[in-house]
């Protein structure tokens, strides 16, 4: 694979924006039987999913629980990103759809992207049948008021609130397709292979977005981001000298590779999931040493030929 990203600019997909939020909120709720048959001729299929899935209702429970959630959340509605900011990452969306054709043109991708709002502790991201369904309450802008609340903080701490800005659509809907392409399967291997794993889902995330920042590429600061960079060797050491590498304990795992606000034996600047980082620059070096590999041979490629063949010496 080169440096530079191919031309996509011939690849025609199939695609439509559907704001199922907009419909859903004109609802009548005096005549809810009429209002939800439009609704779901509207947008067959999700409207069932919205309903059953995301909202968790039930059958004889919708006529009480989606009148309810309509006023708990008309003014996370009247509040929600502008078109401007929105927008901007639908394209990318189909974009990141484009590259995904060139790189695996067997894989048959979503016809549709569909926003809504649903609860605040429900889903944020779902590939339906034949859509990539964005909740929009998980990227209302890292400042929105309800985050910072007592309950906000509670369910999203900061490190995690700080990533609800509509820049992260994209990667998230790129992060599904990933994850349903060639589900991870790494689970229970040493520690470098699970990094190295993460690493080939960066790597590929960043092919299908060229055009994002790695920042939000990696769900790093960008302090946090350049001081990778700049203590690369010093982490890296820091794995050897612990005999992390081979490691299957799953405290250990954690420690590295999940979700967190940063790795405290790191020091403070270290951001969590720093293995992550680790993994795509020994990706990044197999691939330079393999330029010819394609996307799709690399996802196949287990993670310990990489590590062994990558010979990363930071």
């Amino acid at each position: 694979m080169t440096s530079s990203p191919p031309d996509v600019s011939d690849i025609r997909i199939p695609w439509e924006v559907q704001r199922f939020e907009r419909d859903l909120f004109q609802v009548d709720t005096l005549q809810l039987d009429k209002a939800l048959d439009q609704l779901a001729a509207r947008h067959p299929g999700f409207t069932q999913d919205f309903l059953y899935n995301i909202l968790g209702s039930r059958p004889e429970q919708v006529a009480k629980d989606l009148p309810g959630f309509m006023r708990s959340y008309k003014e996370w509605y009247q509040q929600m990103p502008a078109d401007r900011l929105l927008e901007p990452q639908f394209e990318l969306v189909r974009q990141g759809c484009a590259y995904f054709k060139h790189y695996f043109p067997a894989y048959v991708l979503p016809k549709r992207l569909i926003t809504f709002i649903g609860p605040v502790n429900s889903f944020g991201n779902i590939l339906t049948n034949d859509a990539l369904a964005v909740g929009l309450q998980v990227y209302m802008g890292k400042d929105y008021g309800w985050y910072g609340s007592t309950e906000g903080q509670q369910l999203y701490p900061p490190y995690i609130s700080r990533r609800f800005e509509p820049a992260y659509i994209p990667v998230n809907c790129m992060k599904n397709l990933i994850d349903d392409l060639t589900p991870d399967q790494s689970q229970g291997q040493p520690l470098v292979e699970q990094m190295v794993e993460a690493g080939k889902r960066v790597y590929l995330l960043k092919a299908l977005l060229p055009k994002v920042a790695d920042t939000l590429i990696t769900g790093y600061t960008g302090a946090q981001l350049r001081a990778c960079y700049a203590s690369e060797q010093g982490i890296w050491s820091f794995f050897i000298q612990n005999d992390l590498l081979f490691s299957k304990d799953i405290t250990q795992v954690r420690d590295y590779l999940g979700d967190a606000p940063g790795t405290p034996a790191l020091g403070e600047g270290a951001p969590g999931n720093i293995g992550q980082f680790c993994g795509w620059q020994i990706v990044k070096k197999w691939m330079k040493n393999n330029q010819e590999t394609t996307m799709v041979e690399l996802m196949k490629t287990p993670p310990s030929k990489i590590f062994q063949e990558a010979k990363y010496k930071p």
